[in-house]
């Protein structure tokens, strides 16, 4: 009786402890798309696409490239952010009282997701305190290019 008892002791034990283990492996299976991980993917992002003109410690280049360095162009409006990513600009700008004349190729082939991460980045990098940028901002703003470039071709 008393090894009946255990074995079935034993049992249910065991049988908690796997739905428990299977429990956890749910749990951290569930990707977090956090602010680290989108850190993280902006500063790959950055690497690769942004960091030859605008310097890996985000000062740019004077007179060429504009610095990412707490300027109201990268901590202010996100919409017009956005935008610069996605069409670029050739023209002289103006950020801060300094001129920058270096063009900037769009970067429109970035999915919405890769423009949020670079764009948080940047923006809580550099000494920035700026918000988040989401694939959802990116995506209405990409939505609005899309329908003026349309009217446009009309």
């Amino acid at each position: 009786m008393t090894k009946y008892l255990l074995t079935l002791f034993f049992a249910v034990s065991c049988f908690q402890l796997i739905a428990q283990v299977k429990t956890r492996a749910k749990t951290k299976a569930k990707p977090t798309a956090g602010l680290t991980v989108s850190m993280a993917n902006g500063k790959a992002i950055y690497i690769n696409h942004c960091l030859t003109c605008h310097q890996a410690d985000g000062g740019g280049v004077p007179n060429m490239n504009p610095p990412l360095i707490k300027t109201s162009y990268v901590t202010g409006d996100h919409t017009q952010l956005i935008k610069v990513v996605l069409n670029g600009f050739s023209e002289n700008i103006d950020i801060d009282g300094e001129s920058y004349s270096n063009v900037m190729p769009a970067h429109d082939f970035l999915k919405d997701r890769e423009i949020a991460d670079v764009l948080t980045y940047v923006r809580k990098s550099f000494g920035n305190k700026g918000g988040a940028i989401t694939a959802a901002q990116v995506r209405a703003v990409r939505e609005k290019n899309k329908k003026k470039a349309v009217i446009k071709n009309i």
